[in-house]
């Protein structure tokens, strides 16, 4: 990143006020110019892959349950405290493992930060792509477990794929090798998303090494 002060102003410049007629300049530039307002609803926005919308919980395919091992990361590290998680445990049927009995997320005190989505070790959390979903009433805005878990069948119905080939990028965290990674959030997404393509930390170290030996 290059930062570029800007130059003072001249006696010249401050007399005749040249600021305020560059503005009124692009100012009747764009008077004239083709309007690139879109048409909502009728014009649909390119939602692409990684957008922070409605929140679900991925369904295990296995069990018909929510993935969700009751670990408290996503409402330890959630900003705004919008994630309330009641796990326990049936010891007669599945020993010590941790089910999830309640899942809340009120989604009106989320600021789509996608913490929750990071931190989680077996990808249960998911912010959809969805962004279509305005409500007039505050309870439809507080999802439930079973709400969730509709989201996410909802999302991936309308996106015509099967819910085991879906790779959310918020699940595979910037800046981390791969190698520090749980199993499951060693996802394939593209150089830029992963950071490998990004000049920083030891990467920096690499590229400055290198232009130095050059």
């Amino acid at each position: 990143m290059q930062i570029q002060y800007k130059p003072k102003r001249n006696l010249l410049e401050t007399i005749l006020q040249t600021e305020i007629l560059q503005g009124l300049g692009l100012t009747l530039r764009r008077l004239f110019s083709k309007p690139i307002t879109r048409q909502y609803p009728d014009e649909k926005p390119q939602i692409r892959l990684g957008f922070r919308g409605q929140h679900a919980l991925v369904r295990d395919p296995q069990t018909g349950d929510c993935k969700c091992i009751g670990c408290m990361r996503c409402a330890m590290v959630c900003p705004s405290r919008c994630i309330r998680i009641r796990p326990y445990k049936d010891k007669e049927k599945y020993g010590n493992r941790r089910l999830i009995q309640e899942y809340k997320i009120e989604a009106l005190r989320c600021v789509y930060c996608g913490y929750c989505a990071e931190v989680c070790p077996v990808d249960a959390i998911v912010l959809t792509e969805v962004f279509e979903y305005a409500s007039y009433d505050r309870p439809s805005l507080f999802f439930t477990k079973e709400q969730l878990l509709a989201n996410w069948d909802r999302f991936i119905a309308d996106k015509g794929i099967r819910a085991e080939d879906y790779v959310n990028p918020c699940w595979r965290p910037r800046g981390l090798p791969e190698h520090t990674l749980p199993a499951a959030k060693r996802l394939p997404v593209d150089a830029e998303w992963s950071g490998e393509e990004q000049v920083v930390g030891r990467n920096w170290k690499k590229h400055h090494g290198a232009n130095q030996a050059v």
